[in-house]
């Protein structure tokens, strides 16, 4: 290889390395959530240049919290098979430039919010990456069998975030969009904890499926299914949404609360729990972007 070549594979080496930082896929499940909130705060769709901006705003904020977190986890992510990649543990590039990178993301996210959709957006936007990194990250991923239930409420503040950006203001329709992904989050993120159990039982990190049994946490799953399609039939009412998302919320949840009983109905068998975990993991992505895009259609089918 002539170093040209080593030096051009180097770079993109490096240049992927940081994009992994931000986790992508976990950035678009966010911002999935974002449009179809902000047709619902503008009854209609808003200006493109506005959802540009807010989902840029958006991108740079979530992107700098996965970062920190990145920097922060680097020794748990060494441990877990699932983690041992990414480019930290790797070392494509040191802790200091991805720390100097996730505050670009944070001080660029700031900038766009605040100078082209409005200050609240903003605001909220850094609040969701302190919460992530502050709470979840340093304080409780590595202490409480809770971490992801309270952690989780992080990756919930971008439905405010694209309220806010339409009203400049927050009522109970954008609160109760937060609680139902608060709510979501346990089921989703416990299911691939079972998967990965013992990834994080040899990195010491107190998930769910690791200090209770699979019975407990199948059992924990299962009511918080429950719970969530309670709360997004509830959701209809209070955001003035019709039939189309009537249907849709009831649907969505009755296969979410089926995938998390038959889950809970295999919790003693060792091989199959990881199949139905894993079958619930990939359904509660679904689940909710078709929630929230099918919720964006009720209003622009029927904006009354």
């Amino acid at each position: 290889m002539t170093q040209t070549a080593a030096r051009e594979r180097s770079t993109n080496e490096v240049l992927k390395g940081y994009l992994a930082l931000t986790k992508p896929r976990i950035i678009e499940l966010l911002l999935v959530t974002t449009i179809p909130t902000m047709v619902v705060a503008a009854r209609g769709f808003p200006s493109l240049v506005l959802v540009l901006t807010t989902l840029l705003g958006g991108t740079l904020a979530a992107g700098g919290a996965n970062a920190f977190n990145m920097v922060i986890d680097r020794d748990i992510d060494a441990i877990m098979d699932r983690t041992k990649h990414r480019p930290l543990v790797t070392g494509v590039m040191s802790p200091r430039a991805a720390t100097i990178f996730a505050t670009g993301l944070e001080v660029a996210a700031y900038a766009v919010l605040a100078i082209w959709v409005n200050q609240l957006a903003a605001l909220l936007a850094l609040s969701a990456t302190a919460f992530y990194v502050f709470v979840y990250t340093i304080w409780l991923k590595r202490r409480s069998k809770q971490n992801i239930v309270i952690g989780g409420a992080a990756g919930a503040v971008p439905v405010l975030v694209g309220w806010a950006a339409v009203t400049n203001s927050l009522s109970w329709t954008p609160v109760l969009l937060f609680i139902v992904i608060f709510i979501w989050t346990p089921p989703h993120f416990w299911a691939l904890a079972v998967r990965y159990r013992d990834d994080y039982a040899a990195a010491n990190v107190p998930m769910m499926p690791v200090v209770a049994s699979l019975r407990r946490t199948t059992l924990e799953i299962l009511v918080y299914s429950v719970i969530l399609w309670a709360v997004t039939v509830l959701i209809g009412p209070t955001a003035h949404l019709g039939w189309i998302y009537a249907i849709s919320a009831t649907v969505l949840g009755a296969m979410f609360t089926f995938f998390s009983w038959r889950l809970y109905r295999h919790a003693k068998s060792d091989v199959a729990i990881v199949s139905e975990a894993m079958q619930l993991f990939h359904y509660s992505i679904t689940y909710l972007t078709a929630l929230f895009v099918l919720m964006a259609v009720d209003v622009l089918v029927h904006p009354h």
